[in-house]
Order: C-alpha cells, then structure tokens, then sequence
C-alpha cells in the first residue's frame, strides 16, 4: 500500500502525527553494537521523518524522545540520551530554523542539567516566529504528569477564587496541557513491534488512529511512513459515530457550503 498524490489531499492527510520511537537499542545489538550506538542511528530516522512531514505540509509532528520512566535506564545509557539531546539543540536547531520549523520542548525539563535547560530556551526563542512544521520533542515527558500538571494549573485557579469547580471542564483541562494550541492528534505511530503507548499522550490520543508496526526506528525510512500514512488515509474516521452519519454530515456540508 503506498501513497498516491493523485489520489490523495490534504485535507485527508493528519494534521497531527505522533511518534514512539522504539527499537534503537534491539537495532544496535542485533549488530553486536553498543545500545546508545542504536540511539546515535536514531537521529537519522528523526531527520527523516522531519523532513518527510515537511513535504507533506503535516502541521505537527511530536516525538516522544525521553519519558519519565526512561530515567531508570542504565547510566551509561541515559547519559548518551543526554548527548544526543544536547547535540540536536546545538546542531540541529540551526537546520530546522533554516527550513521554518518551530522546536517545542514538551515535558518536565527542570531535571535536566541547567546547560540544558538553557539550550531549550535558546531553541524555542530561535524558532518561535517560524510558520512551518512543528516538532514537538517530549523529553521527561509522562501523559499522566501532564493531565497531573494541567489539574494542578486548574486546582490553584479554583482556589484563588477564579474559577468554580463546575469550570473544570473537559475543555479546560485541554487548554492546560501541552501543546493545547495545536491540532488535535490524528495518528499515533509506535515503532520496535509493541503494540502499547507507554503513557504517551494519554489524553490527546483519545480519538487518534494508532499505528503499530514491527520496523525498528532507525530503520523506520520514508518509506515506511509512507506505509502509516497510507494506512490512516485508508480508515474510516468516526469520532464515535456511524459511518452513514459522517457521509449524511459531508453531504449536508456540501450543499449548504
């Protein structure tokens, strides 16, 4: 199954694409290589796909680089994940302004060392005015921790007295989470073969197709995100309702637009 340009638009393309980049270190000691040499290869595979989305006009692209749980890896190994991050903020950051892509940094980054931190800063001022994909790294990012830190936002509202409990709506606790201005997430990617989400985007991945598929991330080229793609075009998106309703809605949209 691939794409086809002719038959395809844009508006049946996601607007907002996902990724858990899984498998880097199964693809390294399946070559009697280091595990941190698998995340290295990685980057390659995130350049790929940034630059894929970029073609394609995709709005949002949100990588889920380093989660909570990822601090209990091996020193060695988080320590590398580090580098690497360090790295893309120094290097690469110049590459994606270049190309009109805004950098967001989604997650709990107060943990990461201060020079760190700052480079995040540095990279969200650099990119900020840009109006092209934008690429949203989860670092230290958990969903629970955002629904957790968007409840808190709201909690301290209600109790400065500015809001009221019946306020805490289900709109309101979206506008407090990351990348509440951005649009909905559409599909939801997870390479390396499981088929879970691993406390992902919890709440925005509510209603989006999820993808699950065996290629490791290093390996996961444009042509297999090409596959997923295709694969979401190919499905009938309801939003809880029947297909027969979603057609009935785009005929009554036609005629009245």
């Amino acid at each position: 199954m691939g794409l086809n340009a002719d038959t395809i638009s844009q508006q049946s393309l996601p607007k907002h694409i996902a990724i858990i980049m899984d498998g880097n270190g199964r693809w390294a000691q399946s070559r009697n290589r280091p595990r941190t040499y698998g995340h290295k290869k990685g980057v390659d595979a995130v350049r790929t796909a940034v630059q894929f989305c970029s073609k394609l006009k995709i709005e949002s692209l949100t990588l889920f680089a380093f989660s909570s749980e990822n601090w209990r890896r091996p020193e060695d190994e988080v320590s590398t994940l580090m580098e690497l991050f360090l790295f893309v903020l120094t290097k690469e950051v110049k590459k994606l302004h270049k190309n009109n892509v805004k950098l967001n940094v989604i997650g709990e980054i107060s943990r990461f060392p201060a020079s760190l931190q700052e480079r995040v800063q540095a990279a969200h001022a650099l990119t900020e005015q840009n109006t092209g994909l934008q690429l949203n790294i989860a670092a230290n990012y958990g969903g629970r921790w955002d629904i957790t830190q968007a409840a808190q936002k709201l909690a301290i509202q209600a109790s400065e007295g500015k809001i009221q409990p019946s306020d805490i709506t289900e709109e309101a606790i979206t506008k407090q989470l990351s990348m509440a201005h951005q649009s909905e997430l559409d599909l939801l990617i997870r390479t390396g073969g499981d088929c879970r989400i691993s406390n992902f985007l919890l709440w925005q991945a509510a209603y989006a197709e999820l993808y699950f598929t065996d290629t490791l991330w290093p390996d996961f080229n444009e042509e297999a995100f090409a596959e997923a793609i295709a694969c979401y075009v190919s499905r009938e998106r309801r939003f809880g309702c029947t297909g027969d309703q979603i057609k009935e809605l785009l005929a009554v949209s036609k005629v009245t637009s």
